[in-house]
């Protein structure tokens, strides 16, 4: 017997955190919607989605075409198993009187109903910052706007360090589906998988030591000091690094690469002990913030290498400041990121080495997504 394909499509895919995770977890991406040429550019890097599976561009404008993409859409000999997104959705908060779904900065939540509406799918997942919690009476009316009573939804505000990884990062994650399949069923096997969480040395163990680059506008410039984009390693043999890679044996090293900063903040970084902030003493005649020490007590941070890391943001393409790496004088590297975020070590990032940091903290961590795939496909 030839087994089930149980397909999926993601939307908001951005570089693919939750498609990868779904994909370990035995589900099959069948097509992919993103609006950012370069996480796209990523994203295809590494899956293998041919011409008319994958649409770079608005999803309002995918709405419009969806007809073009029927055969894989709503082919009704092999319908969708799931539809997953996390739809940015800046209007929801609790202050905010107008109803969600008429706000118009939640055009692409909207666009996300509407989607479903056309392919309705088994299950749906919706991925978003905590704060939806505050307004789900109000979802669960606009899905049901667009749905109507087919689908059955519940949501958890889920830590990812529960299910191991190494990072401080807590999210709302909604799940529906028509099949009948009681939510908190769900819920439970999710929970099933929690495990302690690595910290941030086990994330950062066997990687090359990097220094920070010191000559400004050379992005392009690479060394054995500051790294490459890409070059032969030898990983060494660890429970993170079979947690993230299974037993494949890789042999490249990708994006471990530093970037440029001044003598000053080099220097900060230097002195600053584990797990100590801008107001740390040990700075203070160094420190150019001073005056304004109540705003800026983060500006600098350096990690706790036996702590779990703090959460992995897209800020980071603007600096590491907040990220200093435990034990080197330097920020992340946006491979480091990546091993926090639990994305494979082959996963290759593509585009300019700032969106590298953009891309990999605005996923999903990869580990996390892959339990919540194992847990539905449990009901499948």
């Amino acid at each position: 017997m030839t087994k089930k394909k149980y397909t999926f499509i993601d939307l908001f895919a951005g570089c693919g955190g939750l498609s990868l995770g779904l994909e370990q977890a035995g589900f099959e991406v069948v097509f992919m919607n993103e609006i950012v040429d370069t996480f796209a550019s990523t994203y295809l890097a590494n899956h293998n989605l041919k011409e008319g599976q994958y649409f770079i561009g608005d999803i309002n404008e995918l709405n419009k075409c969806v007809g073009e993409y029927s055969d894989i859409l709503k082919n009704p000999d092999k319908p969708i198993t799931l539809v997953c997104g996390g739809p940015p959705c800046q209007g929801f908060s609790m202050a905010n009187r107008q109803r969600i779904i008429d706000d118009p900065r939640n055009q692409l939540y909207k666009a996300y109903l509407q989607f479903l509406s056309e392919i309705r799918p088994q299950f749906f997942i919706m991925e978003n910052v905590k704060g939806m919690a505050n307004k789900f009476d109000e979802i669960i009316a606009n899905f049901k706007e667009y749905l109507g009573d087919e689908y059955l939804y519940d949501y958890r505000l889920l830590k990812v360090q529960d299910f191991g990884i190494p990072q401080n990062r807590e999210r709302f994650i909604m799940i529906g589906n028509r099949m009948g399949i009681d939510l908190n069923e769900i819920f439970t096997e999710i929970e099933r998988h929690k495990r302690p969480p690595f910290v941030l040395k086990d994330a950062l163990f066997g990687l090359p030591h990097l220094e920070a680059r010191k000559e400004k506008n050379k992005g392009e410039y690479e060394s054995l000091e500051c790294g490459f984009t890409e070059r032969d390693f030898s990983y060494p043999s660890t429970d993170f690094y079979h947690f993230i890679n299974g037993d494949r044996v890789i042999t490249k090293l990708y994006n471990h690469k530093n970037r440029y900063n001044n003598l000053r903040d080099i220097e900060i970084f230097r002195r600053l002990p584990q797990g100590a902030n801008s107001l740390h003493e040990s700075i203070q005649d160094i420190m150019p913030y001073k005056r304004r020490n109540n705003i800026f007590k983060d500006k600098y941070f350096k990690l706790d290498e036996n702590q779990i890391c703090k959460t992995i943001t897209s800020h980071m393409k603007y600096d590491c400041n907040m990220y200093i790496h435990p034990w080197e004088a330097r920020g992340l590297s946006p491979r480091e990121a990546a091993r926090i975020q639990t994305f494979p070590d082959d996963f290759v990032l593509k585009g300019p080495q700032n969106s590298w940091y953009a891309q990999v903290g605005n996923a999903v961590p990869v580990k996390f997504a892959e339990v919540i795939g194992k847990s539905i496909m449990k009901f499948l």
